[in-house]
């Protein structure tokens, strides 16, 4: 299976090779564009210098590392704050799996557990992690027993709610155009 988000195509392979880059990815997309938040990764391989691990993010000095993430164009809106969270991504990982983020999904006995570790990740409230065990399942080849109930609605074949669903620009439009749907359902209830 290979990663197919509307981003520039060594992005797109580093997410398809390296579990680490898509969780880190994962970790990024909120409060920006989901491009900037998967095309993140791989930026951060380049100003490194190399694919980094688990470990070796865990491990960074906590300063050198916003430096990274800040230096313009910066990797995410909240720099700061979000390498702080990479990093704590990246020490659970060092802690719960080895530093090995396949480690989340290997040997799961099912959808719901998949769930319950992706759970376990700093910032992964129910809502990222539905949307993450979706993507593992439909676009990267992770599908444990029951692995679309764990993921909810988010894991519906044919829907186009989230990065899960994202294969070109047509189907990125789909998403764009649910998720306005949504903030204005969501709007719609509170003022009526």
């Amino acid at each position: 299976m290979a990663i197919t988000l509307p981003i520039d195509d060594a992005a797109n392979e580093y997410l398809t090779r390296d579990p680490l880059a898509l969780l880190i990815g994962m970790t990024l997309d909120q409060q920006i564009p989901l491009e900037k938040a998967f095309s993140s990764p791989y930026v951060l391989a380049q100003r490194l210098g190399h694919e980094p691990s688990a470990h070796e993010l865990a491990e960074f000095d906590p300063e050198a590392l916003v430096e990274i993430f800040a230096t313009p164009p910066a990797l995410h809106r909240f720099p700061k704050a979000m390498a702080a969270r990479v990093q704590e991504v990246c020490r659970a990982l060092a802690d719960r799996y080895d530093g090995d983020p396949a480690g989340l999904w290997t040997g799961v006995a099912d959808g719901a557990e998949l769930l319950r570790r992706m759970q376990g990740l700093p910032g992964f409230g129910k809502q990222k992690a539905q949307i993450f065990v979706a993507l593992l399942g439909k676009q990267y080849g992770v599908q444990p027993t029951d692995w679309r109930e764990a993921a909810g609605g988010y894991g519906e074949a044919g829907a186009h709610r989230s990065v899960a669903d994202i294969v070109d620009g047509p189907s990125l439009a789909k998403v764009r155009e649910y998720k306005k749907q949504m903030k204005a359902e969501a709007k719609a209830a509170k003022s009526g």
